[in-house]
C-alpha cells in the first residue's frame, strides 16, 4: 500500500514542505515511487523512516548530519548480507590475501562480480589463469591515480582496501612513494567510495600501526585515521568505513617462514633478537575476519582478532632444529614485541562475537551493533608478550607441514594434502622475486 504526500503530511504532523526536504536529505532511507504523472507515491516502510527522522531531529534535537549518521548504522544489515548480489572491489587484489579472498568468496558465496583492481598485469595474468573471469574482473590501476579510481568503483557495492607498500626496509629507503601509496592512495578510495555511492569499505590494517617505529607503520597509522574519519565525510550517500588490523599472516609473501627454510640448507639461520615475539593468523582467518566485519561493522570501528603469539625462537625450532643460530641484532624499525590495541584504544574496546572492536570516540558514531559487548578491564592491551594464546613447537611444525600424526592415516587425506600445499606454498615463495632478502628478517605484516 501506498500513500499521497498528503496522507503523509498529515500522518506526521509535519508540511509537505518538510516531508519533501527531508526526502532530498536522506535519500537511502525515503524514495517514493513516482506516477506516470510524477507525483510522489510513499510506502509504510518510507513513513517509518520518516517517523524516526523526526524523532532525531524534532524530538531529540540532532542536526541533519547526526541523523544520517545515526540511521545508516543500525542493525538492519548484521548478518545478512547476500554475496551473491554484491559487486565487491578489490585493491591490491593480486597479493597473497587478494588470492585467497578470492578464493574463498568463488568457493564459498559466489558474489556477482571481484573487481580486481592493481599495477601489475603479469600478476593479474596469472591469476586469470588460476581463477577464470567467471566472477572476477582485472582493472589495472593504481591507488595513487583518483581517476581510476573512481572509475574502477563505478556500480560497487562493497570494496576491500588492501593494497600498500608493506616491505618495511623498502618504505624506509622510499619515504615519499610510502606515502603516496599507503596515505594518499586512502585517500583516493576514500574520495572514491563516497563520490560513487559504495555502501561498505574496509581497510586493511597491521599490528605495525600501533605505536609505529618505522615508516610503514606510521604511513598505516595515518591511513586508518583517515579511513576512520572518513564515516564523516560520507554526509547523504551513506558510505560507511572500518578497518581489520591483524599481525603476521601465514603463507603471505612478508612471512619469514620462507627465509629460514632457504637458510636450513646453509646449516645457519638468523635471528635478530631471541625475545621476539609476534602475533600470527592464517590466510583463512584474514579472510574470515574481514567477512564478519563487513556483516558488523556501523562504520568507524577497527575490527582486531582474537590470534595467537609465537616466539621467534620457536619458529626456528619448527624450521630448522638442526641449524645453528646467529644473533645479527635487532634492525632499524623493528621491535621486539607487537600490540595490536593500546592501553588507550583498550578504554574504547569491547570483546564482541569472539573478536575485539576497537570504537571510535566521535560524537557521530552510536553503538548500537555492540550493546552486547563486554567491556575490558581497565589497562587492557593487546601485546604479542603478553597474550593467554601460544603457538608451541609442535603447534608450529603442524600448521607450517601440517599434522604428522595424521600424515600415514589412510582414512584421511586432509594431513596430506595440508603439508603438500605448504610445501608449494613455501617453495612458491622461496622462488618469488619479493620473498625477504637474506641479510633481513624483519617481520612484516600482510
Amino acid at each position: 500500500m501506498t500513500y499521497r504526500i498528503q496522507k503523509v503530511s498529515d500522518k506526521l504532523e509535519v508540511p509537505r514542505s518538510t516531508i519533501r526536504y527531508w526526502e532530498k536529505e536522506f535519500p537511502q532511507l525515503v524514495n517514493p515511487k513516482r506516477t506516470n504523472g510524477g507525483q510522489r507515491r510513499y510506502s509504510e516502510q518510507d513513513i517509518g523512516n520518516l517517523h524516526n527522522i523526526k524523532n532525531l531531529l524534532h524530538h531529540k534535537n540532532k542536526t541533519i548530519d547526526e541523523a544520517r549518521i545515526v540511521l545508516k548504522q543500525g542493525n538492519t544489515d548484521v548478518g545478512k548480507i547476500d554475496w551473491q548480489n554484491q559487486s565487491i572491489l578489490l585493491t591490491g587484489g593480486t597479493g597473497s590475501f587478494g588470492k585467497h579472498f578470492c578464493k574463498i568468496m568463488i568457493e564459498k558465496y559466489r558474489p556477482k562480480v571481484i573487481r580486481i583492481y592493481s599495477r601489475d598485469e603479469l600478476k593479474q595474468h596469472e591469476m586469470r589463469q588460476q581463477f577464470g573471469e567467471e566472477y572476477i574482473r582485472y582493472f589495472i590501476g593504481d591507488v595513487r591515480d583518483s581517476d581510476r579510481m573512481r572509475r574502477a568503483m563505478e556500480g560497487v557495492d562493497i570494496v576491500v582496501h588492501a593494497a600498500a607498500l608493506k616491505q618495511v626496509p623498502a618504505c624506509e629507503y622510499n619515504p615519499l612513494e610510502a606515502v603516496k601509496t599507503n596515505i594518499h592512495g586512502a585517500q583516493n578510495v576514500i574520495d572514491a567510495a563516497i563520490d560513487v555511492g559504495v555502501s561498505k569499505v574496509i581497510a586493511l590494517s597491521t599490528d605495525k600501526a600501533v605505536n609505529p617505529v618505522n615508516l610503514y607503520g606510521a604511513t598505516k597509522l595515518c591511513a586508518d585515521k583517515i579511513i576512520i574519519q572518513g564515516n564523516a565525510y560520507s554526509g547523504p550517500r551513506g558510505t560507511i568505513f572500518s578497518c581489520v588490523r591483524y599481525g603476521n599472516v601465514i603463507g603471505s609473501r612478508g612471512s619469514v617462514i620462507p627465509l629460514f627454510t632457504k637458510q636450513r640448507k646453509t646449516g645457519k639461520i638468523t635471528i635478530t633478537d631471541r625475545r621476539m615475539t609476534r602475533f600470527w593468523l592464517t590466510l583463512d582467518q584474514a579472510v574470515e575476519l574481514v567477512l564478519d566485519g563487513f556483516c558488523h561493522m556501523q562504520g568507524g570501528e577497527i575490527f582486531v582478532p582474537k590470534i595467537p603469539s609465537m616466539r621467534i625462537m620457536d619458529l626456528a625450532k619448527a624450521i630448522a632444529p638442526e641449524c645453528d643460530i646467529e644473533i645479527i641484532g635487532i634492525r632499524p624499525g623493528e621491535k621486539i614485541h607487537e600490540a595490536l590495541i593500546t592501553e588507550e584504544e583498550g578504554r574504547n574496546t569491547v570483546d564482541y562475537n569472539g573478536i575485539y572492536v576497537v570504537m571510535p570516540n566521535y560524537s557521530w558514531w552510536t553503538r548500537k551493533n555492540y550493546k552486547s559487548g563486554k567491556k575490558l578491564p581497565k589497562g587492557f592491551t593487546y601485546t604479542s608478550d603478553k597474550n593467554d594464546k601460544w603457538l608451541s613447537v609442535e603447534d608450529l611444525k603442524e600448521v607450517i607441514y601440517g599434522p604428522a600424526s595424521m600424515a600415514n592415516d589412510p582414512d584421511t587425506k586432509l594431513a596430506t594434502a595440508i603439508h603438500h600445499l605448504n610445501e608449494k606454498i613455501i617453495l612458491n615463495l622461496l622462488n618469488s622475486e619479493e620473498s625477504i632478502p637474506e641479510v633481513n628478517n624483519q617481520w612484516i605484516a600482510s
